[in-house]
């Protein structure tokens, strides 16, 4: 059902897209970079989080992490995340298929900028083995999505210190 719902999405507001479904799951990032054969980084991954009274998804390249005190200053309060329940109920796709397409309840939808090094990047589509290649700015576009910088710095996901300079 979840994968039909971002499909009859695209279908209406995307028709030059189209969904790429393996026999192999996808639903981390590392498995779903493995399955598509791109960068960890591509995946756009799509994070359900509760502010205050809200609920919001932020999109962000694979392998970042929310930083907290950008995540509060940007989206107006500490972000915090959804169960797995809650999220198939609000999004209407399991965890491990979420993106922002074809959503069961309509949500705000947040781009970090970390999508803006890439050309083209691999957000899910609905199921753990689903996929949609397309640019950020393409998906922040039939989202509406609002642009923030809401992740840590890259050298601070390594737990490195940051160059001084």
């Amino acid at each position: 059902m979840s994968l039909e719902s971002v499909r009859a999405f695209l279908t209406a507001n995307a028709p030059e897209l189209s969904i790429t479904v393996t026999d192999k799951s996808s639903a981390t990032v590392l498995l779903a970079a493995e399955a598509l054969g791109v960068e960890p980084d591509q995946i756009a991954k799509t994070l359900s989080v509760r502010v205050g009274d809200r609920v919001v998804l932020v999109v962000t390249k694979g392998t970042a992490r929310l930083d907290n005190k950008k995540a509060r200053d940007a989206l107006g309060g500490k972000p915090r995340m959804l169960g797995a329940d809650e999220v198939v109920a609000l999004t209407g796709h399991p965890v491990g298929g979420v993106c922002p397409f074809g959503l069961a309840t309509p949500l705000q939808v947040y781009c970090d900028v970390s999508l803006k090094e890439f050309a083209e990047v691999w957000p899910a589509a609905g199921s753990v083995n689903s996929s949609v290649r397309m640019s950020p700015a393409r998906m922040a576009e039939l989202t509406g999505a609002s642009w923030v910088d809401v992740c840590q710095e890259p050298a601070a996901v390594q737990g490195q210190a940051p160059a001084m300079g």
